[in-house]
């Protein structure tokens, strides 16, 4: 027998397989102009961010440091002076170049009203009203309905802002049934989330009572930002935020009367302006609506 030598215990890697075509047809080849070119993806602009308010008068700011993308600000407060206010609101998120979606319960929308504070921002009739959507009802159903599609509309619209009129208004009424209630109010709240979600702009909700009377919003419905406490006094209107405690006090003064602002300023947390009160006489000629 022939002995056979050592071998050396290095690993030697084998050559690599080749691939044999079983076709003997010759593989094409692509023009370099024949080539496809790929798409090339364009980086989609950034969203301009719109100011929700005006920057004046200073009521506005105040206000817009209140709000939050995708949650709630809650009012309470006498109706009067809630509905004033929500005028005010309307007309200057208008004036911003948005467009509101307003969802009403208490059935006390009054356009001329609304009108009337859009001349002090200089708003046309027709455009202040055109860049409002409302949609009411007249029964609890109804309103449950309405909060249900409600984000669906918001979605085709794309409004800038959200308001939910006084929801628990109708329910009320006598003949509603209590036992339905609670049940049809929640339905509201969970139909006021999901259009804040679908939105992710603001929503101001108003409710007379506060939380106490629009049960299960606090559980099923948008995620509360900030609460403001509307509070009438002699001579003067109080709004009180609470997620940073601050108060705003609004001078009720007729137009042509001079304020202490005329004489250098306010007082620190005072807006003096012409609030409430009847527009002043103008040369401008505006149409009926």
């Amino acid at each position: 027998m022939v002995a056979t030598p050592d071998l050396d215990a290095t690993a030697v890697a084998a050559p690599p397989a080749i691939a044999v075509p079983t076709s003997t047809v010759p593989p094409r080849i692509r023009r370099p102009d024949a080539v496809r070119a790929l798409p090339v993806r364009r980086a989609r602009p950034a969203p301009v961010v719109r100011p929700l308010f005006p920057a004046a008068p200073s009521l506005f700011p105040w206000l817009a440091r209140r709000f939050a993308p995708g949650e709630a600000t809650l009012w309470i407060g006498p109706s009067r002076l809630v509905e004033t206010l929500l005028r005010d609101v309307m007309a200057g998120a208008v004036a911003a170049g948005g467009t509101v979606s307003l969802l009403e319960g208490a059935n006390r929308f009054h356009p001329y009203h609304l009108v009337e504070r859009g001349r002090r921002l200089e708003l046309p009739p027709d455009e202040l009203l055109e860049r409002i959507r409302l949609a009411r009802a007249f029964t609890v159903h109804q309103l449950a309905a309405l909060a249900e599609g409600w984000a669906s509309e918001v979605r085709r619209h794309r409004p800038t802002l959200l308001i939910a009129h006084e929801m628990p208004a109708l329910f009320d009424d006598p003949d509603v049934d209590p036992e339905e209630r609670g049940p049809l109010l929640a339905a509201v709240a969970e139909g006021l989330k999901r259009a804040t979600d679908a939105a992710r702009v603001p929503i101001l909700v108003t409710a007379r009572d506060g939380l106490a009377g629009f049960p299960g919003f606090a559980e099923r419905g948008p995620r509360l930002y900030d609460l403001i406490r509307c509070r009438p006094a002699p001579g003067r209107v109080l709004l009180t935020a609470h997620r940073i405690r601050e108060q705003l006090r609004l001078v009720l003064r007729p137009d042509g009367q001079s304020g202490l602002e005329s004489f250098g300023g306010a007082p620190d947390g005072e807006e003096v302006m012409p609030w409430d009160a009847p527009p002043r006489p103008t040369d401008r000629r505006w149409r009926s609506v």
